[in-house]
């Protein structure tokens, strides 16, 4: 395991009073580590979590080639002997259970979706284009449809066109989707391997901070942090061990890291992490563990402390509810994310117009809560929520993404397009 300062090594122009965001990814990026222990989990158990062992697929899906609509199954080489196809119903093959008839020349099958498709027929004609003529007193049922209308091979799904036998089906590191459930279930698999959930202790810091049932009181404020980190860490599907409010107090801070140390592998704060703070936190960090404190160019958010107590990774973040959501969103939630296995931690960016003017000077990442609406020409329109500051939380429950202005970006004109990191499934 390296220490702090070997990581920081590897980084270059590594400067902790004046950290890009860049290099706070990349910092953290060498930081964490996947948890090592795995579960085995229902289906119904696995949604979130993470691959720990790449799936193979035992069977080919579709299993057969079929019919992918209803319709009329017919040898696609006839298309080309004549403007108008006519062919005879040899029968009706249903969905579940190979037809057992065979077909001759100029004939046809009626076919549901997902029946298996007759030998010698790779061509299926959706019934809704066939003209029907009923079977005379010894004939059977006759249809006949424009050719120009189909190419040999429409309509029909080709066995393992989704997954084919032997082959990968979903690889080691990916978090389940409803989509990734289903496809395991397609598989005929009812358990899946996955990292265990990760354990995330938090605690918020501060003898101004009230929870809540406690009466208000003058330069007293209300704990939201503990809340939204809560919400925060449940979206990823980690354990939450709330460990509440902590005052500035050196054995109950001591007391409150030992114990978060000794059950999680993530630890968050927040509070007591700013330059100059006249508290006993950053003292009781540094005490107890391997910890940076940074100064990172970007706003919201600037101070952050981050390191390791005991073999717990260590988040020390501001105390302003926007900052706590910015540096979670752009920092913490990709590094649980890792640490939980998964190998698509970063979360892609958007790009949209926008709406405002926005004053920027190069040298720092802002991050500006945004509304994301879709244009009449379909491209995507951002639009900031008004105050800025980092106290208004309220402006985080009025947006739908974060509008982030990189390090070396200067003022944008109204109309400049910008990247956006939208909160879908995130918060």
């Amino acid at each position: 395991m390296k220490s702090l300062q070997e990581i920081a090594a590897q980084l270059q122009g590594y400067d902790p009073q004046a950290l890009s965001a860049g290099a706070v990814s990349d910092f953290l990026a060498r930081l964490v580590e996947p948890v090592r222990e795995q579960d085995t989990v229902t289906l119904f158990e696995a949604l979130g979590r993470v691959l720990a062992q790449d799936v193979v697929s035992p069977i080919s899906v579709p299993p057969h080639d079929n019919s992918a609509m209803d319709g009329y199954a017919f040898d696609g080489a006839l298309l080309a002997a004549s403007e108008t196809v006519m062919l005879e119903v040899a029968g009706t093959a249903l969905a579940g259970k190979a037809w057992q008839g065979s077909v001759g020349p100029a004939q046809c099958v009626k076919i549901m979706t997902g029946a298996i498709m007759p030998q010698g027929l790779d061509t299926v004609v959706p019934q809704e284009f066939v003209a029907s003529q009923a079977a005379g007193d010894a004939g059977a049922p006759r249809i006949s449809f424009p050719s120009k209308l189909l190419k040999p091979g429409d309509n029909r799904r080709m066995k393992g066109e989704d997954l084919l036998e032997g082959e990968p089906a979903l690889q080691r590191g990916t978090r389940l989707t409803p989509a990734a459930c289903g496809l395991l279930a397609s598989l005929g698999l009812s358990t899946v391997q996955v990292h265990r959930r990760l354990r995330v202790a938090y605690f918020s810091t501060g003898d101004e901070i009230l929870s809540l049932g406690e009466a208000p009181r003058e330069g007293a404020v209300y704990d939201s942090n503990r809340y939204t980190v809560h919400g925060l860490v449940q979206r990823l599907d980690c354990e939450f061990i709330d460990l509440g409010v902590v005052r500035d107090d050196p054995p109950a801070l001591e007391a409150a890291f030992q114990q978060a140390a000794a059950q999680a592998d993530a630890i968050i704060t927040s509070g007591g992490v700013s330059v100059g703070e006249a508290d006993y936190t950053k003292a009781m960090m540094k005490k107890l563990g391997d910890v940076a404190f940074w100064k990172i160019a970007m706003r919201p958010g600037r101070p952050m402390a981050v390191g390791r107590i005991g073999s717990s990774v260590l988040f020390g973040l501001p105390g302003n509810p926007v900052a706590v959501m910015v540096t979670f969103l752009a920092f913490v939630r990709p590094a649980l994310l890792r640490m939980m296995g998964s190998t698509q931690a970063q979360p892609p960016l958007l790009k949209a117009r926008s709406a405002d003017a926005i004053r920027k000077k190069s040298g720092r990442t802002e991050y500006q809560r945004g509304v994301v609406t879709r244009a009449a020409d379909g491209s995507l329109d951002v639009r900031i929520t008004g105050n800025q500051g980092s106290g208004v939380l309220s402006s985080m429950v009025q947006a739908n993404g974060l509008i982030v202005l990189g390090h070396a970006q200067e003022n944008v004109a109204a109309g400049d397009v910008v990247d956006v990191m939208m909160f879908e499934g995130a918060i």
